[in-house]
């Protein structure tokens, strides 16, 4: 007595499972220019590593006498894979079948899917591509009955978003849950000019009376600039590597660490650049990108969010092999003032931050929050204030470099002020409640009117306020901690992701 006839059977469906929705969906996928779930998962993850769970899940065809005649699978793949030699959960939509709809009979498989994640503590990849939802209009008919909505597994969508790494990868037409899904991670990324996301698609907006198609009602670059997205890639393998890249920073949940990676990178290295990068004259910008290469571990910077709330730089590096998060000012961007839409940006990474306790790196050109009519209506006081309780609220170690500007509000929120300031100033450094150069020819109004030469008065208040304002007058009085030689930023931060990392994981 032998179980053979059974394994033969498991096999059989195994194949079956193998197949997805037919050579023919196969194919009319491959046509469109993407890559099947299967494909998918095996470049995402280290070769060998995906162990499938439930993967005869499905729908069995039986003939009259209940003799198994084919078999449909379900329309998501997941299992248990490494990336990197880390287990994680990886996930794909399978778009061959039902175009990636949710099988309603099937919840349970999605469900356990999800639980997966934050129950065993290991980061999450959804590969998303299609509506993921409760299926079409035309399964009503198959059903014979319509249902109150309702999302089977969303509290365990939420508790991973609240214990381990997310990150949703949207590789095709997103729509409803799908595109929920996708918002609902840590990290998300789009594939330009195959993937859209939205609430519903171009044939419903057509309802309303928006004639328009899934590029232009929900493509990359609509969500790559409003911040629902954060990153935009040409191709789906580009998509599999900035995952990769992404978790590589992070620990497995929040009750882990974070790994140090093997560093050849001189934390003595002093860059000359830095000591000319910052233009004297005040209207002139310079790259704060440039500034973070010179001072990270080389080639260790990667950047999320980059096409919305621009004034903001938001990047994960490395010091000394440790991994950091970077808050960067922009200066090529609004003068890096803050709008509303990088006030939203400042509070989601500084949450990131401190949700998985990596240390805090703040790069600082901040002249205040964005002013004007614009600003008043985007309600950027509000998303302001938001991102200053956020950085205020961080308990994990927090070093700030002040590069240039710090003004009013904005220029406050770059640490925490009633905790231990680890911060230093370059000499460009430049401060206050408001720019001088903003008050002073109405401050001064009257003096300047009764000058015989009012222009060389204005000089001359000019020329004694600056040096009122020298960034050493402040360091007198202890108002700031350091000023440093711009050279010495990286052996001076690489001290302190060693100090805050004692601190991380002694805690």
């Amino acid at each position: 007595m032998s179980w053979n006839k059974d394994i033969e059977e498991l096999r059989r469906r195994e194949a079956y499972a193998e197949e997805m929705g037919g050579p023919e969906k196969v194919q009319r996928q491959h046509d469109r220019g993407k890559l099947d779930a299967r494909e998918r998962i095996g470049r995402l993850v280290d070769q060998g590593s995906f162990r499938e769970i439930g993967k005869i899940a499905g729908r069995g065809d039986y003939d009259e006498q209940e003799e198994l005649v084919h078999a449909a699978p379900s329309n998501l793949i997941f299992g248990r894979a490494d990336i990197d030699g880390r287990p994680v959960v990886a996930s794909a939509d399978d778009f061959t079948v039902r175009g990636g709809a949710a099988d309603a009979a099937l919840h349970r498989k999605f469900v356990q899917c999800e639980k997966m994640a934050h129950e065993l503590g290991i980061p999450l990849v959804r590969m998303i591509d299609g509506t993921g939802g409760g299926g079409s209009v035309k399964s009503l008919e198959d059903m014979g009955f319509t249902y109150v909505p309702a999302v089977p597994g969303w509290d365990d969508i939420m508790k991973n978003r609240e214990t381990v790494p997310v990150v949703a990868l949207a590789l095709g037409p997103t729509a409803g849950m799908g595109a929920a899904r996708t918002v609902a991670s840590h990290y998300s990324v789009m594939v330009r000019g195959l993937s859209q996301l939205f609430a519903a698609g171009p044939v419903v907006a057509q309802a309303i009376g928006e004639d328009v198609d899934k590029e232009g009602l929900g493509g990359s670059d609509i969500h790559t600039r409003n911040g629902v997205v954060d990153e935009e890639v040409a191709s789906e393998d580009e998509a599999f590597a900035a995952a990769r890249r992404f978790l590589s920073y992070l620990p497995s949940n929040v009750n882990q660490r974070a790994a140090r990676w093997s560093n050849d990178d001189p934390v003595d290295r002093r860059e000359e650049s830095l000591l000319s990068i910052v233009p004297r004259e005040a209207k002139q910008v310079y790259s704060m990108r440039a500034v973070m290469d010179a001072v990270f571990d080389r080639g260790s910077v990667f950047e999320m969010g980059k096409r919305w709330g621009r004034a903001a730089i938001t990047a994960f590096a490395r010091l000394d092999g440790w991994p950091v998060a970077v808050l960067a000012s922009d200066p090529s961007f609004l003068g890096g003032s803050w709008e509303a839409l990088t006030s939203q940006k400042v509070k989601r990474f500084a949450e990131l931050a401190e949700q998985f306790r990596l240390p805090v790196v703040h790069l600082v050109d901040n002249p205040g929050f964005m002013v004007g009519v614009e600003a008043e209506r985007a309600g950027t006081i509000r998303f302001g204030v938001e991102a200053m309780n956020a950085v205020y609220k961080a308990s994990v170690p927090w070093a700030s470099v002040i590069v240039r500007r710090a003004y009013g509000i904005a220029g406050s929120a770059m640490s925490n002020a009633e905790r231990f300031q680890y911060r230093f100033a370059w000499p460009s450094g430049d401060w206050g409640s408001l720019p001088i150069a903003g008050g002073l020819e109405a401050a001064y109004k009257s003096v300047i009117e009764a000058a015989e030469d009012p222009a060389a008065k204005l000089e001359e208040i000019k020329a004694r306020l600056e040096r009122v304002t020298s960034p050493f007058r402040t360091a007198e009085k202890f108002s700031v901690e350091d000023i440093i030689d711009p050279r010495d930023t990286r052996p001076l931060l690489c001290e302190f992701a060693d100090l805050a990392w004692r601190k991380l994981t002694s805690s």
